[in-house]
């Protein structure tokens, strides 16, 4: 078995990337704790893809909530059994996707409160970043046929991700992996999970941003 350099990792990425599908898997494959995120059970969800400007932040701020509400409950709290953490998403992508849909001040306050709330939080090892081009990220948003995600246009992705870089930029301090899968499909191919796999845990990453095109 592959030594386990990090005591916790995040797989962040778009709507779509296959984070929770990675996470899960490397999750079982080593023991791994895993936290992934409750956002199925938030009721502005749906209202917004319908209605962004009348809903956005509602959503944001009680995905902010829930979020920290999470991390801060599980994180505080040792899994002795578990060899490392794993979680599907990092309380950074509540500002990742606030900045998408919150405009002039109330992103300006929304903004100040977020980044009280990072500083209480543990901060990751390790933040491993899928890229897909937004054409693959619509593919498979429409494999997985959920209703409300119907509506998201390649504008939104394409400004999602450029928050996540924007934020990767402004917080150096971390170790971001990102991973470019536009030609991996990990799901069905093995190799190609292992590559993955390999890239995750075979080396060890300066802090900032480092870029692998597998």
């Amino acid at each position: 078995m592959m030594r386990i350099r990090y005591n916790y990792i995040v797989i962040e990425g778009n709507i779509g990337a296959g984070k929770t599908t990675l996470a899960s898997r490397i999750a079982e494959q080593y023991n791994a704790r895993l936290i992934l995120e409750q956002f199925a059970d938030n009721p502005f969800l749906p209202k917004f893809y319908s209605d962004p400007e009348k809903y956005s932040l509602a959503l944001e701020m009680s995905f902010l909530a829930s979020r920290y509400k999470q991390l801060k409950e599980v994180l505080e709290n040792q899994d002795l059994f578990k060899s490392f953490t794993i979680a599907d998403y990092y309380f950074m992508k509540s500002l990742v996707f606030a900045s998408s849909t919150l405009r002039g001040d109330e992103y300006n306050l929304y903004r100040q409160i977020f980044y009280i709330m990072y500083g209480l939080l543990p901060k990751p090892d390790l933040y491993v970043y899928l890229h897909l081009s937004p054409g693959n990220l619509l593919e498979n948003i429409r494999k997985r046929g959920r209703d409300y995600e119907k509506s998201i246009t390649r504008e939104y992705l394409q400004s999602i991700q450029e928050s996540y870089f924007q934020f990767f930029n402004q917080n150096p301090e971390n170790k971001y992996l990102i991973i470019d899968t536009n030609n991996l499909d990990f799901v069905s191919e093995k190799e190609h999970y292992d590559r993955i796999i390999d890239s995750i845990f075979g080396c060890e990453y300066p802090n900032g941003l480092n870029k692998l095109i597998l």
